[in-house]
């Protein structure tokens, strides 16, 4: 029997982690009937997992070469999935919310360490088009907790749901332990004293922050859009199943913009004009979706361009997370530092995908509707517009100093 690339073992990890992210949308129509939960506390609901990445993603990141990247990865999946066991017995919004703050917890242990073990498990001459790969690890798995969530829930309730997927990722949690190489770990008291050092090169280089910041704009209008579609359509009158599909085909379609991205980038493709592309295509498709620019058109093909719309804005700007990652790997300021560039980087991703869900349930409570959502993601795309002119700047930098 041949043996499943160690790498692709780390994206399936990931894909693990994601389901717990994508679980919740589709529950939500259940949960507000179940535990009367709120618009506002749905928009917390979906974010509050990203509090732990907000809050220590630069911490873990530093910690990471001393506790093991592997560890680290296997740790966070064996967190999300007990997190999400007790989360099924939660009997009210509040205990939900906590819970989900730990799943955030373990979500990042999960995911941080990624993009590092990646470039130890396979060779130079990959690593564009396989951290192209890892960048589709969380449109694939939504897109499977979208479609998957709404008969399992069905068959089971969302109590199962929640169960069904602290079974899997602890499956996973195992896969790895056993099947990934030993860490190859820094011994403490290098861990202790190059910490310092660490995240002062961090901080001081500019293309780690910028980068950062890029997957913060991106990331805030990302979840926000495919976290709420479900409730929109289910208000619009669509059948649970027809929502579960259209919703996670919308979350699917970003990976095509995910691996483009690594095998343009192995072509020789520059990074910015693929941020470029991504951002306009986001702020394009976002304003098309909710803007009320179909009014006057049929709806059943008003209907369709907004879903169409989606789709530009998912596809597309599927390109912009695994140049990113890219970016973070070559941009980083030494080798010890790139698990401390990806930490940050999730950091500034998870504030993203914090404050971009309230934010629009936050608007589209005020408006009584979704027509101006687009001013939160069209804010946000020409922020990263903004950002991707100077990461170009930055990286033109470096190419002629030779780092």
């Amino acid at each position: 029997m041949r043996r499943i690339d160690p790498a692709l073992l780390v994206v399936m990890g990931g894909v693990s982690a994601a389901l717990h992210v994508g679980k919740l949308p589709p529950a939500l129509p259940v949960l507000q009937q179940a535990l009367g939960v709120s618009l506002l506390q749905a928009g917390f609901l979906l974010s509050l997992v990203q509090l732990a990445g907000m809050s220590l993603g630069l911490a873990v990141g530093l910690a990471a070469d001393g506790l093991g990247l592997k560890r680290t990865m296997v740790a966070g999946l064996t967190i999300l999935s007990a997190a999400s066991l007790l989360g099924g017995w939660a009997a009210d919004p509040y205990s939900l919310m906590l819970l989900r703050a730990v799943e955030g917890f373990g979500f990042l242990l999960a995911s941080m360490p990624a993009p590092g073990l990646i470039r130890r498990l396979v060779d130079p001459t990959r690593m564009s088009r396989t951290l192209g790969l890892w960048g589709a690890y969380m449109p694939f798995g939504t897109a499977v907790a979208l479609v998957g969530g709404p008969p399992v829930i069905a068959a089971v309730g969302w109590h199962g749901w929640w169960w069904l997927l602290a079974a899997m990722s602890s499956v996973a949690a195992l896969w790895l332990a056993v099947a990934l190489p030993r860490d190859v770990v820094s011994s403490p008291s290098a861990a202790r004293g190059g910490w310092t050092l660490r995240l002062r090169l961090t901080l001081s280089a500019g293309g780690p922050s910028l980068v950062a910041l890029a997957f913060a704009v991106y990331s805030a209008q990302w979840l926000a859009v495919i976290g709420f579609l479900p409730s929109m359509y289910s208000q619009a009158g669509l059948a649970p199943a027809l929502v579960g599909v259209a919703t996670g085909f919308a979350a699917a379609v970003n990976m095509v913009g995910n691996i483009a991205s690594g095998r343009l980038l192995h072509q020789g493709a520059r990074p910015e004009r693929l941020l470029y592309a991504g951002f306009t295509a986001m702020a394009v498709g976002g304003f098309l979706a909710f803007a009320p620019v179909t009014a006057a058109l049929d709806p059943v093909y008003a209907a369709a361009m907004r879903y169409g719309a989606v789709l530009l804005f998912s596809s597309v700007g599927g390109l912009i997370p695994g140049t990113l990652f890219s970016l973070a790997v070559r941009l980083a300021p030494g080798e010890g530092t790139i698990s401390t560039t990806v930490g940050w980087m999730q950091q500034w991703s998870a504030a993203g995908q914090l404050a971009g869900p309230p934010l629009v349930a936050w608007v589209a409570t005020r408006a009584g509707g979704w027509q101006w959502s687009w001013v939160v993601t069209c804010g946000c795309a020409l922020a990263g517009l903004g950002l991707a002119f100077l990461l170009r700047r930055v990286e033109a930098r470096a190419l002629t100093s030779g780092t």
